[in-house]
């Protein structure tokens, strides 16, 4: 099972309406798979604000953090994702080697 699986796996219990990881890894690292991205849409991020939600995530992806080298996480309500209907875009890495 490929990371992206792996982290796909972890946060489905989140009840996601939408659940979106991506493999940024090439925009960053030279041949590791260590930097992804997360659009999750979910009705249990209702009333929280985005410190909370990421929180939320965070908790969820515990026992994978320490293997990966970033992981960014855009998190919506239904309402929300409505609203807006993509993540941002991700920036290039300005860390080099990660």
């Amino acid at each position: 099972m490929s990371m992206q699986q792996r982290i796909e796996q972890q946060l489905a219990p989140l009840g996601t309406a939408h659940l979106e990881v991506l493999n940024e890894s090439h925009m960053h690292s030279r041949g590791q798979e260590t930097h992804y991205k997360a659009v999750l849409v979910s009705e249990q991020f209702a009333g929280l604000n985005s410190v909370k939600r990421h929180q939320k995530v965070y908790a969820t992806m515990a026992e994978l953090m320490g293997e990966i080298h970033a992981l960014a996480i855009h998190t919506y309500t239904p309402e929300e994702w409505a609203q807006v209907g993509v993540a941002p875009a991700s920036p290039v890495c300005a860390g080099g080697g990660h």
